[in-house]
């Protein structure tokens, strides 16, 4: 069978996580850098890859990479490219994203329509034909440039990967499920510690969690666009890939997962959002504020994305609400909190120093991963 080279794009700060994951499918990493990894594998790697993994972003089948510093530089490279390998007579295909960084080419539409003008005549010389009717599966494809340095990549999913298909109500600055899955992950929380998130929204960071404890694969129940890319992959590889997440669910899994928010609309959706996603039994949800949490375990965990005061409106409220969490910290000393904001006082009104402190772009914005690390719990005796 043939190897291929992804590359699975990621939050800036995740990359470490995103590593792990692909190691634990099989694969051999090529190449780490910020923002996205590469690695090998053969066809049925686009299959478990969207299916199994939870932090990146997409997969891309990466077709080539060469430098370009001029447009004829990048028509005559995207014409060197064995298009005729990945794409049939008959597919339609497009430079859906181009972007650009400090490299001679700035022009993104221009990016675009050279690269689909060079493919045009590989394809037309490949396939000894005067045009293309473009009538078959659809073949997105992303280019990057870096520095000079292009890379070219057949978008495999589709729509991004964060979406799950469970979340169809959100909060007014949702966290994406990716990087809710990567906070977890972060973490040293496991299934049989208890987890709160006191700021819980459409329930993202819950529901992550339940689906990582009972093993449930996060792209399971939706498609992608390499579903119809038979001459790459053969369908029965997406059969093996469902069946093997199938299998892997533990379903008699006990998890003690409770979302709270002051909001009951949140509550709401959260609740719908949970039971679309099939772990509603898994996680407790409730109307409840940040001031007046207690849990009646210890040595549990609270994961959150709390407001960051990004609204001018929300700005003077930060202190008193910080400080709130700052308060159950106290009252909750045997527990462990990981919080991701973007707001900076953050720490001074917690009233503490996190244990560590990591860097992690949500979208454009800089946030961190503040980490309170509380003691750890007694070892059961044998």
């Amino acid at each position: 069978m043939s190897k291929f080279e992804y590359v699975a794009p990621c939050h800036f700060g995740i990359e470490a996580v995103l590593k792990r994951e692909i190691q634990d499918l099989g694969y051999e990493i090529v190449e780490v850098e910020d923002g996205k990894i590469t690695f090998s594998g053969e066809s049925e790697a686009i299959a478990r890859a969207n299916i199994f993994l939870r932090t990146a972003e997409r997969i891309l089948l990466k077709v080539g990479k060469f430098q370009a510093k001029t447009f004829d530089e990048l028509f005559e490279n995207t014409k060197a490219i064995e298009w005729e390998r990945y794409l049939p007579k008959n597919a339609k295909f497009w430079v859906t994203k181009a972007t650009t960084v400090k490299s001679d080419l700035k022009s993104t539409p221009d990016i675009q329509s050279i690269m689909k003008k060079a493919i045009v005549d590989r394809m037309k010389v490949a396939y000894k034909t005067e045009s293309l009717d473009e009538t078959g599966a659809e073949y997105p494809i992303r280019v990057t440039l870096l520095k000079d340095e292009v890379v070219v990549g057949l978008d495999t999913t589709g729509l991004g990967l964060h979406k799950r298909g469970y979340r169809k109500a959100t909060a007014k600055a949702p966290i994406k499920e990716t990087l809710a899955a990567a906070l977890i992950l972060i973490s040293p929380w496991n299934k049989d510690r208890p987890l709160v998130d006191p700021f819980c929204g459409s329930g993202t960071i819950p529901i992550e969690a339940a689906m990582i404890g009972a093993k449930i694969a996060p792209g399971m129940n939706r498609s992608f666009i390499a579903e119809s890319w038979t001459n790459i992959v053969p369908k029965k590889e997406w059969y093996s890939a469902i069946e093997e997440a199938y299998a892997r669910i533990n379903r008699d899994v006990i998890m003690n997962i409770q979302g709270y928010d002051i909001s009951d609309d949140m509550v709401k959706a959260a609740r719908e959002n949970a039971q679309r996603a099939e772990v509603d039994q898994l996680i407790h949800f409730q109307q409840r504020a940040v001031k007046d949490l207690k849990h009646p375990k210890k040595y549990g965990f609270i994961i959150t994305n709390p407001p960051y005061g990004e609204r001018l409106s929300e700005k003077e409220y930060m202190p008193e609400l910080y400080g709130e969490i700052g308060e159950v910290l106290k009252n909750m000393e045997t527990w462990s909190c990981f919080i991701i904001s973007g707001y900076e006082d953050a720490q001074k009104y917690i009233g503490k120093k996190a244990t560590k402190n990591r860097k992690i772009y949500n979208g454009m914005m800089k946030t961190y991963f503040y980490q309170f690390m509380g003691p750890k719990p007694p070892r059961a005796r044998e």
